[in-house]
């Protein structure tokens, strides 16, 4: 059977409509067709959609399909998102350029985001950021992602300890200067991470619950090198 022009219209149609459908079922649905058959006109509903769609797995499909067009045609739209009033805009947006891992959306990144003050945000820029950075910036990207060490739950410190780790040995300056911090919370997850760098394989808890013994005893700061 040919498919014609108004059988592809009628289609694209379906999904835009699908996008907006209130069951997240058929959001789901219409955006695993978006990227299934990419079509330009999908790209700034997807984008759209993703500043504002409530369930999780819907987001991740949005992000797929997005992933499935041209760079060309979807950077523009996300690095405009990264820069919007809405939190979970800017949290999906950088998600999905850490997916796509197009290095010229690296400028995007901004201080502004890796310190974000919405927690979703900030981890959603630490992982984009890792991908995204030219080696000859990891340096200075792992001195701005140490600004961050203390922040928040083990999860949202686990990530950061991951996103630092994936710089490798770049890190080892700043996460040295953070353990020498008066503030416990930055000392031991610093001293976590240098672990974590030494041995990929010990596992935060054990690397953090190590770190606070240290502290605790009265071991040197620098005892984590």
């Amino acid at each position: 059977m040919t498919i014609t022009g108004h059988d592809t219209d009628a289609d694209a149609v379906r999904v835009l409509k699908g996008l907006e459908d209130s069951c997240s079922s058929v959001r789901l649905r219409a955006a695993l067709a978006a990227g299934t058959a990419p079509d330009p006109r999908f790209v700034d509903r997807l984008v759209e959609r993703c500043a504002i769609e409530p369930e999780f797995l819907v987001r991740d499909m949005l992000t797929w399909a997005l992933t499935r067009h041209p760079v060309s045609m979807t950077l523009p739209g996300l690095v405009r998102e990264v820069r919007s009033e809405r939190a979970q805009a800017r949290s999906q947006a950088l998600h999905t350029l850490s997916k796509i891992g197009d290095r010229r959306a690296w400028p995007a990144i901004t201080r502004k985001l890796l310190s974000d003050a919405d927690t979703d945000v900030a981890r959603s820029a630490w992982r984009a950021a890792v991908v995204l950075v030219p080696d000859g910036e990891k340096s200075a990207l792992a001195e701005v992602l140490a600004t961050q060490l203390g922040r928040g739950e083990r999860e949202t410190q686990l990530s950061l300890s991951r996103a630092l780790v994936a710089l490798g040995d770049v890190i080892e300056p700043a996460v040295r200067a953070a353990a020498t911090s008066p503030d416990p919370y930055v000392c031991a997850h610093a001293l976590a991470t240098q672990r974590l760098l030494r041995d990929p394989d010990a596992g935060f808890e054990f690397a953090i619950e190590e770190a606070k013994r240290v502290i605790a005893l009265g071991g040197s700061h620098q005892e984590g090198r």
